[in-house]
């Protein structure tokens, strides 16, 4: 059995006053997505298990069934592997956004204004010429999304942090050791340091001059060492593809031994070239079993707070994306997987835990009397919350 899995970061949300109770979801033009319910079984899925830290790289894994509880290594690491940056049994891998801080001392834009590839990498490549040592190592991502490497005994993973997309008005560094071990105590003060002499550097680039959201601080968080995965196949006994623009969900991927597909012109935002990764997924199914085919945009601009462009994204994800892939593969035994990763409120601009509405439709799967994809009413489907990786083992069944 082919399966195709369409994850929209982000998508759920909550009904808004603006939209006459409906989310962006409910409200949005959406009969690729609609058709998947109606044809199939809805229900919801819980991404985001109690006590770990509510980010996509945790949503993701829960998706694939990788037990976030069991094998969670860090956001750092993951994007790391993405990245075939080899990793020491002795490196602490950490995620490490390049963020705007007001003229109020406050956080403003978790991304630097979405920050160009360019520009971004320029600016990592600078911080490592000043900053890099045989202990620090700054490495360029995709636009705000970079990373940082500590190398050492001495570093510790075992901080509690705060996520810059989550952290909007914080006007400092959260960062704390978690236990008061000496290791974890130093890599507090020392990144603390770093943070405070990256901060006077950037303040002063000459690529930050002139700008109205400059990327005047770096923000390193969600740290690990070397993962160690599941390997997909071996627990599915199917052979899986990821289509993604972005490192975290490019390394889940490589982690589990999934083939990783590049697509051109995918940005991680609301430009991607949502025609190039759905006919990506369409050839991909010749040679695989199951797809997991990642847009990142809409996530994005919930946490920008933008309700009308969180809508165009949905209905593009939706007719770019979703029904261009249903139609070129009309008349073939392939199921459709539809689902977010987590809700991102427009009006709250950060990730919550509510379970995800999902909705599964193709050969072998029956029915339920749900006629429309919505947070409102997938709990009323047939297959009721999934957690773990019973969605996984549900979508993926002869």
């Amino acid at each position: 059995m082919k399966t195709i899995l369409f994850l929209a970061d982000g998508m759920a949300d909550e009904p808004l006053e603006k939209l006459n109770g409906k989310t962006p979801l409910e409200y949005a033009n959406t009969p690729a997505m609609d058709s998947i319910a109606r044809k199939g079984a809805s229900g919801l899925f819980r991404t985001l298990p109690a006590g770990l830290p509510t980010s996509s790289d945790v949503a993701n894994m829960s998706v694939m069934g990788f037990l976030p509880e069991e094998n969670y290594p860090g956001r750092g690491p993951i994007e790391a592997v993405s990245q075939k940056i080899p990793l020491g049994p002795d490196d602490v891998a950490w995620r490490c956004n390049i963020i705007n801080v007001g003229k109020d001392g406050k956080i403003f834009d978790y991304s630097a204004g979405h920050i160009e590839n360019e520009v971004s990498s320029q600016i990592i490549a600078d911080l490592q010429k000043e900053f890099g040592s045989d202990k620090v190592t700054f490495y360029p991502g995709v636009s705000y999304r970079n990373l940082l490497v500590l190398h050492g005994k001495e570093f510790s993973k075992d901080v509690d942090y705060a996520k810059p997309d989550s952290s909007h008005g914080i006007d400092e560094y959260e960062i704390q050791p978690k236990p008061l071990t000496k290791e974890a105590e130093y890599t507090v003060e020392f990144l603390r340091d770093l943070y405070e002499k990256a901060r006077v550097f950037l303040e002063n680039h000459p690529l930050n001059q002139g700008k109205e959201c400059p990327a005047n601080r770096i923000w390193p968080w969600s740290p690990g060492y070397k993962p160690a995965f599941p390997m997909f196949l071996e627990k599915y006994s199917r052979k899986g593809a990821v289509i993604s623009a972005v490192d975290v969900i490019k390394g889940i991927g490589i982690c589990s031994n999934m083939d990783v597909i590049e697509v051109e012109g995918a940005t991680g935002f609301i430009d991607t070239a949502y025609e190039n990764k759905a006919d990506a997924a369409v050839e991909a199914l010749k040679d695989h079993d199951f797809v997991y085919l990642h847009v990142e945009g809409i996530d994005e601009v919930s946490h920008l707070g933008d309700l009308d462009l969180k809508i165009k994204a949905i209905e593009d994800f939706d007719s770019r994306l979703v029904g261009r892939v249903m139609k070129k593969l009309e008349g073939q035994d392939v199921r459709f997987v539809i689902l977010p990763d987590h809700p991102v409120p427009i009006l709250k601009r950060l990730h919550t835990t509510e379970p995800v509405p999902f909705a599964v439709c193709g050969p072998g799967i029956e029915a339920d009397d749900v006629q429309t994809y919505s947070e409102k009413n997938a709990p009323s489907g047939r297959l009721g919350l999934l957690e773990k990786d019973e969605l996984m083992y549900f979508v993926l069944k002869d």
